[in-house]
């Protein structure tokens, strides 16, 4: 068995937390690993590298090229991820941007579209992300009341990875592993224009989200 212990790239050593992706046999995004647990999948023979990325890794006796993209030779078996409902998993659904203004940056929170005083559900449907100024600005208006517009409606999404939302979200920015990530459904695509006024209280609650 050989266990990795450090890698050098050009003398220097190698990062051992890059990220690397993980496909089960069948090519589902399973995991994102970092490179120390990735080459001892190879040298295990547990996976194939299907894509490599360009730093060139030293050990004491070998040369190797940084894996990206990894699939394991056997299946493995794991039951349904299930989508929770938090604070976190709407930015990531919302890309991290303000669903009123469009800003992106550090002070981002979540806004009830529709106030709960009003009687707004917290849910998919009726949670967005928001900056805080905007946040600040709307405070327990409703949109027509503060004139605001929602850049794409909210919705639950479709579909739901093993991977851990966020990681998946910023995953998909990597070219080479974008063809192997499914198209994740924002917040807009295929949604109805019904009025977030007459969507019902359906979908999982959390207590936690502002």
């Amino acid at each position: 068995m050989c266990v990795v212990v450090g890698f050098f790239d050009r003398g220097v050593l190698a990062d051992v937390n890059q990220e690397v992706l993980v496909l089960n046999s069948d090519y589902e995004p399973l995991n994102i690993c970092n490179l120390r647990r990735a080459m001892n999948l190879v040298f295990l023979g547990k996976v194939d590298i299907l894509h490599e990325d360009s730093i060139v890794l030293h050990t004491v006796s070998r040369v190797y090229r940084s894996p990206s993209v990894l699939r394991l030779r056997s299946h493995v078996k794991r039951p349904h991820p299930q989508l929770r409902l938090s604070r976190r998993s709407i930015l990531a659904r919302d890309n991290y941007a303000c669903q009123y203004c469009g800003h992106s940056g550090h002070d981002l929170t979540v806004d009830h579209v529709v106030p709960r005083r009003l009687g707004g559900p917290t849910t998919w449907e009726n949670l967005v992300c928001c900056c805080k100024r905007c946040n600040t600005r709307k405070g327990d208006k409703t949109l027509a009341q503060i004139g605001f517009s929602l850049r794409q409606q909210p919705r639950r999404p479709k579909y739901v990875p093993f991977i851990s939302l966020t990681k998946f979200i910023a995953g998909a920015k990597n070219e080479v592993w974008r063809d192997y990530l499914p198209v994740f459904l924002t917040a807009g695509e295929g949604h109805s224009s019904k009025k977030l006024e007459q969507f019902g209280h359906s979908g999982a609650g959390y207590a936690g989200v502002r």
